[in-house]
């Protein structure tokens, strides 16, 4: 038996779960058993439904992002009331722990209430944060060291003493390195940074705890979760948090043999970044693919600088017998004859934008197709909208399996009746 076969045969059996009841625990069965049937191109019972929330149960129930992204019992509350309103077949908790960023300060990001509106989800804030010649070469030479004294005080306000601090690879001379290695620690300044790097810790323990206790519930009531793990494009990884999308941009042309090699020492970071927290109870790893989308380059780019190490990721998750969602924001159609060159039932392609009819010509017997429901559908549309726009999706991707319905992206404001509408049509309409 493969290894993916294997790690969602665990996740279906529920092995070491516990239950409410017996029937919640023939629904879990159940549901997994669906989505994984679609994830390997078999015909499942019917087409399953997982809305992917943003800050929508928030909004739905009447509190603000911003309580819920500090007050994690207004999270528990509102996003629970989505579970049961709706009963999706798989669901997730947000990661959204507003007083982790709080505590260190990010620069990388504006939380709501917090120089936005109450009502926004995370704003991202586009930078340049490491120069070129700050980054490359101290990255080839020594990623740990470039992040703990270069990258990370850049970007979170309590580590910028962390700057004077010696390379921790000097201390290889004991007798005579290791002292003042040492000695930077004792700074005032240094010591302090890390006693507040402690207290950040602590918080992201207490946000950890809470969501993994409350996910287990969540299994406990028969639904199953996801996504378990997270990874990135090694592309959308400099151009997210160090070069910003300018100095990506330059880099493609004047340093792109040095971008290149970079991504590639990235990509077993990415794998590692998923297999640390590789977890029985869900075997997917969510991957957003944020710079490789039609408005950003060319298709010669994207083969060139885009595809080839995010392959290296997906090939290495698939490896360990896990199964990488890549969610492509923007329009990929384009893109549809060079992605399809993966293994069979082995990943999720999930769509914001893209020709469906395509999409399912070119993929439609390699990989499970998910989303493409318009977010602009679900906040400004009719349920009898949204009904007809999935009856098209289920009956050209649908055909055969290997389709979950879900919005196009993470979404944050929709009505109430369209995720409603969605939700049912899908169970009433897509069964085999």
């Amino acid at each position: 038996m493969d290894k993916t076969q294997e790690m969602l045969d665990l996740w279906c059996s529920a092995s070491g779960l516990s239950f409410r009841s017996l029937e919640a625990e023939k629904a879990y069965k159940t549901r997994a058993q669906r989505i994984a049937d679609v994830v390997q191109m078999k015909m499942p019972d019917r087409v399953p439904v997982s809305p992917s929330f943003g800050i929508f149960p928030a909004l739905d129930n009447g509190f603000t992002s911003e309580e819920c992204m500090f007050d994690y019992n207004k999270t528990y509350a509102a996003w629970m009331k989505a579970l049961v309103d709706f009963e999706p077949d798989a669901f997730r908790f947000p990661n959204r722990p507003g007083r982790v960023w709080e505590a260190v300060k990010s620069k990388q990001i504006r939380l709501p209430g917090h120089g936005i509106p109450a009502n926004s989800n995370i704003q991202s804030i586009e930078a340049e944060w490491n120069t070129a010649e700050e980054f490359y070469d101290a990255f080839l030479e020594d990623p740990t060291d470039f992040m703990l004294r270069v990258h990370l005080p850049h970007i979170f306000s309590i580590l910028e003493p962390l700057k004077t601090l010696r390379p921790i690879r000097h201390a290889f001379s004991y007798y005579l390195g290791f002292p003042g290695v040492l000695a930077t620690f004792g700074s005032p300044e240094v010591s302090g940074a890390f006693k507040e790097l402690c207290s950040a810790g602590a918080q992201v323990l207490k946000w950890m705890n809470f969501i993994r206790a409350k996910s287990l519930e969540v299994i406990e009531m028969g639904f199953p979760l996801e996504p378990g793990m997270s990874s990135n494009a090694p592309f959308d990884t400099i151009g997210d948090a160090i070069r910003g999308t300018r100095g990506l941009m330059l880099d493609m042309y004047r340093r792109p043999e040095k971008l290149i090699i970079t991504m590639e020492k990235l990509v077993p970071i990415m794998i590692e970044m998923a297999l640390r927290s590789k977890d029985i109870h869900c075997p997917f790893v969510g991957i957003p693919l944020h710079r490789g989308s039609e408005g950003w380059m060319s298709i010669e780019q994207y083969k060139t600088f885009y595809w080839p190490t995010l392959k290296k990721v997906m090939t290495g998750l698939i490896d360990e017998g896990l199964v990488p969602m890549l969610l492509f924001e923007g329009e990929n159609t384009s893109r549809l004859e060079i992605i399809k060159d993966v293994p069979k039932g082995k990943a999720i392609y999930w769509f914001e934008r893209v020709d469906i009819r395509k999409a399912k010509e070119i993929l439609g017997d390699t990989v499970c197709f998910r989303g493409n429901v318009p977010g602009s559908l679900l906040s400004t549309g009719t349920p009898e909208d949204v009904k007809t726009y999935i009856k098209n999706l289920i009956d050209i991707v649908g055909k055969g399996g290997g389709l979950i319905v879900d919005a196009g992206c993470i979404f944050d404001e929709a009505k109430h009746d369209n995720i409603k509408a969605m939700v049912d049509f899908t169970k009433e309409y897509g069964v085999y």
